[in-house]
Parts: structure tokens; sequence; C-alpha cells
């Protein structure tokens, strides 16, 4: 059954930050706030936890996981990012954005896409998901909430709560949340491509 963690959206309780840090790292999944909508989140090296994520959005093995960074210097230790494409990072982070691009020998293959070899990266503007991937030290792997047959994430946490309480070890309540995914981008040597028009603003991407 689920733990239920009640946080203060802009000065998250350093204690209970360190809570959560450990059941990730116990190999927990956890739904958790962004500046965009709720996600599921677990340890970047653990395959049984990202099992349990594919099982409750019911992924097939072709869906792309994203690396929650907490800075574009932690992106790049699993992103190759070119000087262009750097500019249009420093520019748009933190932010609303996930950003496809090369992935380094760092990331597990599990994680990349199949034929292109590439990485989702994203850093958030959210103070409690800043202060878990502080505390955490590494990227989350993370995934929007959104569940089977649905169109739109869950941003609720008490319905969270109330209908994956088995399904996960932690729910992360900041209070309500949005219900935009974030938009995606594909990067690569400075040409941008918008793949998903979400909650961030696609115009400094499109030509």
């Amino acid at each position: 059954m689920a733990q239920y963690f009640e946080i203060h959206p802009v000065n998250p309780q350093p204690r209970l930050i360190r809570q959560a840090v450990e059941i990730i790292r116990r190999g927990g999944v956890i739904a958790y706030p962004t500046d965009s909508s709720y996600a599921l989140g677990c340890h970047i090296g653990d395959k049984q936890a990202m099992e349990r994520i594919r099982h409750i959005r019911r992924l097939d093995d072709k869906h792309n996981f994203t690396l929650v960074c907490r800075d574009l210097a932690q992106a790049a230790v699993y992103a190759r990012i070119g000087n262009a494409d750097f500019r249009l990072l420093k520019a748009h982070t933190p932010g609303s954005y996930t950003f496809l691009l090369p992935a380094t020998r760092e990331v597990p293959r599990r994680l990349q896409h199949a034929r292109r070899k590439t990485i989702g990266v994203r850093v958030p503007d959210h103070p409690v998901v800043r202060a878990l991937l502080a505390e955490l030290g590494e990227p989350l792997m993370s995934s929007t909430l959104i569940l089977p047959a649905e169109e739109l994430p869950l941003a609720d946490a008490h319905e969270i709560r109330a209908r994956l309480e088995h399904d996960l070890d932690l729910v992360i309540d900041t209070g309500p949340c949005g219900i935009e995914p974030t938009t995606v981008v594909a990067l690569e040597e400075g040409a941008a491509r918008v793949l998903r028009q979400g909650k961030g603003d696609p115009a400094p991407f499109q030509a």
C-alpha cells in the first residue's frame, strides 16, 4: 500500500524529501507532481521498477521513458548535447519540455529508442522535483501518469492514491497539478522538430 506524503509545493520539507528518496533507492515507484502534470518515477538503474511502471500504464517495450534531470550538466551525462543544442536548451530549461537527444553510453540500452538511439531528457521547473533530484544525486526514470484508455494525466493526489494505492510505494501530494503533458522536441545539431505540442510553448522550436 502506498505511503502518502503531503509536501509543501514551494518549501518542501527536507525530512519528507529524504524519506521519498530512500523509497526510490529501495526500488520504489512513486507518483510525483511536475510543472506540467503528475508523473510516475523510479530509480534509473532499476529494471523491475521500470516494468512496474509499464504494467501500471500498460505500455509496450517501444515506449520511451524520460530521464528527469536536475540541470543541463546532469543531462549531458546521458545525452550528447552539441553547442547549438546547448544554447537552445539553456534558453528553455527549466520548463515544461522533453527533449529527445542522442544517447550516451551511460544510458541503459532498454531506455533508448530502439532504432534512433535517442533518450528523452527533461529539466522541470518545480521546487519539489528539484529537491528530490538534489537529494537523489541522479536522474529519475519517469513517465507521465496517464492510465490505460485515458487521454489526460491524473491531476489529483487523492484520486491517484485511491486508484493506484496497491501499485505504488509513494504518492506525493503538493496540491492540484496540471493535466497538460510536456511539449516534446527532437534536437540534433541545432535542428529542432516538435513531436508533440503540450504545455511548453513550441514556437521557439518551429521554423
